[in-house]
């Protein structure tokens, strides 16, 4: 909703057009509003012949708190008789979200994403996700699709059922860092070719031959790294351990 929920002085002013005889788009461009948020707001609210604005704000704040009372908080994630804590379970999985976002994944796609990421198992069907993430199936759909698209995760088709699964598995980074190696290398081509047109000479041509070189050596570290990862020695060799200072 454009510029935020509705506030106590947005309903005084919804009361006075009605009393003016304004319809809603007229009231919603006052307030600049859609005219669905002031229809939607006068309908819940007593129509247009019964709307006052302070009855209006006091049911909103109502239906707010007997919301949030019906929303308990999402359940820790099953300890699966390793010993965990659920507590410390559910305070980092709320860490590893917010982290997610920072780097710039949707908030929803971020908590599905993290849902599966702490589950041994990696693997969750849509009823799961709702259950536990406490969101209607369309959010889980329009999230899983996203991140499906991004190669983060893969859909699989329960054994004897119609349902489907979300399974995220080893190799998840693996696929988000190739995939960020091709949009790298994509971008190196295009300076380059920057470069080419507007005149290396330039300042223009320079600043796309610049971008071009580091985004070439960027690519190239990717590479270096991801044929040691995939090395069958590399990936079997025992990881050094490390200690406090390192």
């Amino acid at each position: 909703m454009p510029g935020g929920r509705l506030t106590d002085e947005d309903r005084q002013h919804i009361a006075a057009g009605l009393a003016e005889g304004l319809g809603y788009a007229e009231i919603g461009r006052r307030l600049g509003r859609p005219a669905s948020t002031v229809m939607r707001e006068v309908t819940r609210n007593g129509g247009p012949d019964d709307y006052g604005a302070e009855r209006a704000h006091e049911a909103t704040r109502h239906r707010a708190r007997r919301h949030k009372r019906a929303q308990p908080p999402a359940p820790p994630i099953p300890d699966s008789g390793h010993g965990r804590d659920p507590q410390a379970v559910q305070d980092f999985t709320e860490s590893f979200i917010a982290l997610l976002v920072q780097q710039g994944l949707p908030r929803m796609e971020a908590r599905v994403l993290a849902c599966l990421y702490v589950t041994d198992s990696g693997t969750l069907t849509a009823a799961d996700l709702v259950q536990r993430l406490h969101v209607s199936p369309a959010s889980i759909s329009h999230a899983v699709a996203f991140l499906e698209q991004q190669g983060m995760l893969r859909r699989e088709r329960v054994p004897g059922a119609r349902r489907e699964r979300y399974v995220i598995d080893d190799e998840i980074w693996l696929r988000s860092i190739l995939a960020s190696l091709r949009m790298n290398e994509v971008l190196a081509a295009a300076s380059r070719r920057g470069a080419e047109i507007l005149g290396a000479a330039t300042p223009a041509g320079g600043r796309f031959e610049s971008s071009a070189e580091l985004l070439s050596l960027v690519s190239e570290a990717f590479r270096q790294v991801l044929e040691q990862w995939q090395s069958p020695a590399a990936r079997s060799a025992p990881r050094p351990v490390r200690t406090p200072g390192d």
